[in-house]
């Protein structure tokens, strides 16, 4: 095999590679899959009604879940401070939202901080992904 031929060979192996990679990272579980995960970390079912009222409510600091992602968030959000945009996080309206363990893991315990000043409970992460499977 000639010297090119055998770089564009390794390029498209590389790029074939990176992509199954990025595609298992993006799909690696479902939302309810999480919510069985968090579910089972609590020892009690996600309860829809409370998943709702903690996303809505200030927790003693200055925000609220639905500060930036709205109330349902059926649709797109915005951050407080930055303006960046958010997708919303109903899996109905929003197929990626809770597909990626790793994100849905860094998201909570980023946005707990903000909100709570703390990490959520696995019961707090049960009912609100409980809450947001239901949404429509």
């Amino acid at each position: 095999m000639n010297r090119v031929m055998h770089r564009w060979m390794r390029v498209l192996w590389v790029s074939a590679l990176a992509g199954l990679a990025s595609a298992a990272m993006a799909g690696d579980t479902s939302p309810e899959a999480q919510l069985r995960r968090w579910e089972a970390a609590a020892g009690s079912a996600g309860d829809a009604g409370r998943g709702q009222q903690f996303f809505t409510e200030r927790h003693g600091r200055e925000w609220a879940c639905a500060s930036c992602h709205h109330a349902p968030p059926t649709t797109e959000g915005r951050h407080q401070s930055t303006g960046k945009r958010i997708d919303p996080l109903a899996p109905a309206i929003n197929p990626d939202a809770l597909t990626s363990e790793r994100r849905a893991d860094k998201w909570f315990r980023r946005n707990c901080r903000d909100v709570l000043d703390r990490e959520c409970s696995a019961q707090e992460k049960a009912d609100v992904i409980a809450w947001l499977i239901g949404l429509r």
